[in-house]
């Protein structure tokens, strides 16, 4: 099991969202593509941002980096439609 959890990911990419905006993350499917995408990148030789690393694999990093903050998930945009 990956901690931390998709509860605890989506409450810190919320974080910032104020009373009555619309969340960047509905879903743990966002949460799932977000860092998929990092862990590819990360692959391909991209250094990791994460403070503490308790795991060599990509994936691993790249949910530390969502849950630290070193990496945002930004909402889509009409133009990417």
């Amino acid at each position: 099991m990956i901690h931390p959890s998709y509860v605890e990911l989506m409450k810190v990419v919320n974080n910032d969202v104020e009373i009555g905006e619309e969340p960047v993350v509905n879903s743990r499917y966002s949460i799932v593509i977000a860092t998929a995408k990092r862990a590819r990148q990360l692959i391909s030789g991209d250094e990791p941002m994460a403070d503490k690393t308790t795991c060599p694999k990509s994936l691993s990093i790249a949910v530390e980096e969502l849950y630290e903050g070193k990496v945002k998930i930004l909402p889509e945009t009409e133009d990417e439609n």
